[in-house]
């Protein structure tokens, strides 16, 4: 039994999860194509985990719909789990085996023919860049090839689709960087992977991004989009000789509408530029306080993040 080559790698139609009388998941709806990089962001408690949790066949839903591979996460789940792949953050493979022995257990696991295992671990081997470390032992690696190694396991059986779970946290931006080629490269092969980081720049190396706050998604779409909607070219970046007391003298001023500390400086969200910067100008100069930078400024993901569930807290505080 297999899926209509038409139908959506992912889709779940007002998916919802109670526990009692909290609603973690609340009639959430999205659909992920076969071959897309699917970013799903939220803070800790969001609803994420739930969902993904459902996704995999670990959780009814209370109600709703929700389909992996064309199969119903209610009444497939067996299929669905031979259909996907699952990375997390908690590095779980076994660190007194030799990277090639971790290999070969998550084969049969996994179900992998036996006429197929050292085909599939060849490919591994050469996709993770580990064939020259296919007999070191595994604690000996450092933390991006563990990372690697990690993907390497939970693709061994070809699942058609991929769930990483925050799968570069810890690792350095060098190792975060080549891990994400590798992430291209399956999906260019036709893998579909839904990731889920809490870094705002590895948000943005993905075709299409959800947002989900407090069990609801509150945003979907591809990042420049969710970038030109927010404010577009009326955030400024401004650095002053007094960052705190910049903060206080801004917060309550008008036509500012929200300011958030930045690396070493404040993005200032005003509601109009000119009139916003001039403003902040005759402010600080007033507090004898000196502005060493203020300019106007695309949006990062992180100020997409930020605005968007303080919005949310205002609609619903």
């Amino acid at each position: 039994m297999s899926a209509p080559a038409t139908t959506p790698a992912l889709e779940i139609r007002d998916l919802v999860k109670t526990f009692g009388d909290f609603v973690a998941v609340d009639h959430v709806t999205f659909q992920v194509q076969k071959g897309e990089i699917f970013g799903f962001l939220g803070p800790n408690g969001a609803g994420k985990s739930t969902v993904i949790r459902m996704l995999c066949g670990l959780l009814t839903p209370t109600s709703g719909y929700g389909a992996v591979a064309g199969f119903d996460v209610t009444k497939n789940p067996e299929e669905i789990r031979q259909n996907i792949g699952y990375m997390s953050q908690k590095f779980s493979l076994y660190d007194d085996l030799a990277v090639e022995e971790n290999i070969d257990f998550f084969s049969r696991i996994y179900g992998v023919p036996k006429h197929l295992r050292a085909e599939r671990k060849e490919y591994v081997l050469r996709m993770a860049g580990l064939t020259d470390r296919r007999t070191t032992i595994t604690r000996l690696l450092a933390g991006g090839w563990k990372q690697r190694l990690a993907l390497g396991c939970a693709i061994v059986h070809s699942p058609r689709i991929l769930f990483l779970d925050e799968p570069t946290s810890g690792v350095d931006p060098i190792a975060r960087r080549g891990f994400w080629d590798l992430i291209y490269q399956l999906a260019e092969g036709g893998q579909t992977i839904l990731v889920t980081t809490h870094y705002m720049d590895e948000a943005e190396y993905c075709h299409r991004l959800a947002l989900i706050y407090r069990g609801k998604l509150i945003a979907l779409g591809v990042p420049e989009a969710l970038k030109r909607d927010l404010h577009s070219h009326k955030l400024l970046q401004l650095e002053t000789s007094d960052l705190l007391g910049t903060m206080r003298a801004l917060e309550a001023a008008p036509g500012v509408l929200d300011v958030a500390v930045f690396g070493a400086g404040l993005h200032v969200n005003v509601e109009d530029l000119a009139a916003g910067a001039e403003r902040i100008r005759r402010i600080l100069a007033e507090r004898a306080i000196q502005i060493k930078k203020l300019e106007p400024i695309q949006p990062t993901m992180e100020d997409v993040f930020v605005g968007l569930i303080e919005a949310e807290e205002q609609k619903n505080p």
